[in-house]
């Protein structure tokens, strides 16, 4: 289909815990719809979809991919856009960026394991944003698959609209075919995934009839003029109890479950099928147009609307960006704009992105996905329009990356780039987030955890040529001084010629954290005179600045320059920058200082059964535990406060603890002075 129709199109985002079966699932809907031959293996990195070295080398998916397909069902052609995503917890962010394009959501769940952590976090990303979705359980032809089982874990844990669609004909090795609960119908599959109709066994025919029957009560009751027929018992044709189904997977109200082997291929017929049939076309999506919201419908004859949702560094076409248009049609060449900022953009050679390959393509209506490349002002989440059409998208709720290392160039030579480097690596994706900690010298680049900013290394060097190196991040302390004092600081150099000469009295009284420095000259008679008084103030911030007696910058100081000395040669400004560095430094001396260190205000997301343990290792970490309370499904949050000195390795820390169902929140909330015990221990480490 080069130029399918808006109503046509399905934009599934495939989702779940890592190794689920995502990636192989999409081979064999890429198989089953004819684009490939032969299905990839994740093992050897031969699938469509892990094209990445970072992917194939750890047999794990670590980005989106695309992987469009054609279908025909029902003698009509559809589109699907399918896209596949990562697991692992690390790479979740690109998880949000496939749901806020997508209208569908496959949440893929292991027959043999269940609901998994990554499963429950991923429900739960497709409930914050009101997605449709439905469940497909792989794996069924695994040793220790249960799909009954798996069916009462769903809807143990995600509620009543989980709804089987299908049950399987046998199971485990003997897993072979489909009982269809929506048209009451089974198919068997041969060895080469061919599908025909069969009778249903009759140790399942019962139950197969009797879910059927609850099935299609519970869908009409959606419809009232459906109800009234079906009470009258005048039977509904399957494709009128489907469309009134699909209209309530559209509002959420059911999530059907279907079942199948993406090894094997039965079940991959029908979830093409009931992707495009009972899957919602392109959804309106919700803009800010004059700083209100506002609904644009997917209409392929409207005025265009382009998102602009990612963007990638090609070795061979440089920046690519990929865009969902939201409404109207555009094909190569169109002259859009910038809606944030005016700029002008060409819409140069359009294509699609099939894993590693790019498909050339000639209009794109409202609904469909494709690449463009060379834009050269609109990065992530840009919007694209005709001039002057005020339109924004909200802004992002994205986590915080709450996991960082500190980076520098492996040689001299890389210097340089690096920089350039690192913004780059930062907008192909925005979960990266580089920072210069001024109070500790070092450039931090931030991400959800460690295998994130691995892969962000590793990509680094392959995609941009800059090699770099890791390192611990070093905890920001600060120091203030441990009481009120008055001091002297003093410059004399007079042995001829023009010499430095200025003396101050400062009186320095520790101030409340975040105050910095609140400097005030009370000098009387002109002792200094008024031109050089910013120089005492600018000598005291470079001293603070320096650091005191642990070597951390000092703030949180009221400073009142009461007295000094002046001589009408040898004075300077630079004399008495000098004196009030002395003054400070004298200061630290005699009134000693005490550590600051950060606090993080932390909000740890744990099973009930984890509470316990997690909140025994927040105490070893220092915490002050502000509350807990419950969310539905048994869920804890617990909110705490704790030193940023002992949350290095807290997210890994907690997976390990949790069993992966842990998840953490943090953010700096406020310095506060350090106990004499927990200096000790970190000078001991």
């Amino acid at each position: 289909m080069d130029d399918p129709r808006t109503q046509d199109i399905r934009t599934i985002a495939v989702i779940g815990h890592s190794g689920s079966g995502k990636t192989t699932l999409v081979e064999a809907l890429l198989q089953r719809a004819g684009v490939i031959g032969r299905m990839g293996r994740t093992e050897d990195g031969s699938t469509v979809c892990d094209t990445e070295p970072e992917a194939t080398s750890r047999g794990i998916s670590t980005s989106l991919a695309f992987a469009p397909l054609d279908w025909t069902t029902a003698g009509r052609g559809y589109r699907v856009n399918v896209i596949d995503t990562p697991g692992h917890d690390d790479f979740g962010y690109a998880v949000d960026v496939a749901l806020s394009v997508a209208d569908l959501a496959v949440l893929v769940v292991a027959a043999t394991n269940g609901v998994e952590p990554g499963t429950q976090r991923a429900w739960a990303r497709c409930a914050a944003l009101h997605l449709p979705a439905l469940v497909f359980v792989t794996k069924e032809d695994k040793s220790g698959a249960d799909f009954r089982r798996v069916l009462t874990d769903l809807q143990d844990r995600f509620g009543p609209t989980i709804r089987p669609l299908e049950l399987p004909l046998g199971e485990r090795a003997d897993f072979h075919g489909i009982a269809d609960l929506l048209t009451d119908t089974d198919a068997d599959y041969d060895g080469e995934g061919h599908s025909h109709p069969v009778a249903a066994p009759s140790e399942l025919a019962a139950e197969q009839h009797r879910l059927h029957e609850d099935l299609v009560e519970e869908v009409v009751t959606g419809d009232d003029d459906q109800l009234e027929r079906y009470l009258a018992g005048d039977p509904l044709t399957p494709v009128e109890i489907g469309a009134t189904l699909a209209a309530e997977i559209a509002a959420g109200s059911v999530v059907p479950v279907l079942v199948g082997s993406a090894i094997t291929g039965v079940g991959i017929t029908e979830l093409l099928d009931h992707i495009c049939l009972l899957g919602p076309p392109p959804r309106p999506t919700r803009v800010l147009v004059g700083g209100r919201e506002t609904d644009v419908p997917a209409d392929p004859d409207g005025e265009p609307l382009v998102h602009v949702f990612r963007t990638l560094s090609d070795p061979f076409v440089g920046q690519v960006s990929l865009i969902k248009v939201l409404s109207g049609t555009v094909q190569a060449e169109d002259h859009l704009t910038n809606t944030d900022t005016g700029a002008a953009e060409r819409l140069h050679g359009l294509f699609r992105i099939r894993g590693a390959d790019h498909l050339m393509a000639i209009r794109v209506p409202a609904g469909d996905i494709a690449a463009v490349a060379k834009l050269s002002d609109s990065p992530t989440r840009t919007l694209l329009a005709r001039p002057g059409r005020p339109v924004t998208l909200g802004e992002p709720t994205w986590p915080e990356p709450g996991f960082a290392v500190a980076v520098h160039a492996a040689s001299p030579a890389e210097e340089d780039r690096l920089p350039e480097a690192l913004r780059r690596l930062c907008a192909e994706d925005p979960a990266l987030v580089t920072e210069h900690v001024a109070d500790t010298g070092q450039v931090l680049l931030r991400g959800t955890g460690d295998m994130h900013l691995d892969v962000a290394i590793e990509r680094l060097e392959r995609k941009f040529a800059v090699r770099a190196v890791t390192e611990p991040v070093r905890v920001a302390f600060r120091e203030t001084l441990a009481a009120p004092v008055e001091v002297e600081g003093r410059v004399k150099k007079q042995s001829g010629g023009h010499g430095q000469f200025a003396v101050v009295r400062v009186r320095f009284t520790p101030a409340s954290r975040g105050t910095g420095l609140t400097f005030e000259s009370k000098v009387v008679g002109g002792a200094v005179p008024r031109q050089y008084v910013p120089a005492v103030q600018r000598g005291l911030t470079e001293a603070m600045a320096a650091g005191g007696a642990h070597g951390y910058p000092v703030v949180d100081l009221v400073a009142e320059c009461v007295d000094g000395r002046y001589h009408s040669v040898d004075s300077s400004e630079m004399a008495f920058r000098a004196a009030a560095g002395h003054a400070l430094r004298e200061a630290v001396a005699q009134a000693g200082t005490v550590v600051l260190e950060p606090i993080s205000a932390v909000q740890v997301s744990v099973p009930d059964s984890s509470t316990g343990d997690v909140l025994a290792d927040l105490g070893a970490r220092r915490a002050q535990v502000r509350g807990t309370r419950t969310l539905d499904g048994g869920t804890q949050v617990i909110e705490a406060l704790v030193p940023a000195a002992e949350l290095g390795r807290y997210v890994l820390d907690l997976r390990s603890l949790t069993g992966g169902w842990g998840s953490v929140q943090s953010t700096h909330d406020h310095y506060e002075v350090q106990p004499a015990r927990a200096a000790a221990r970190g000078r001991d480490r």
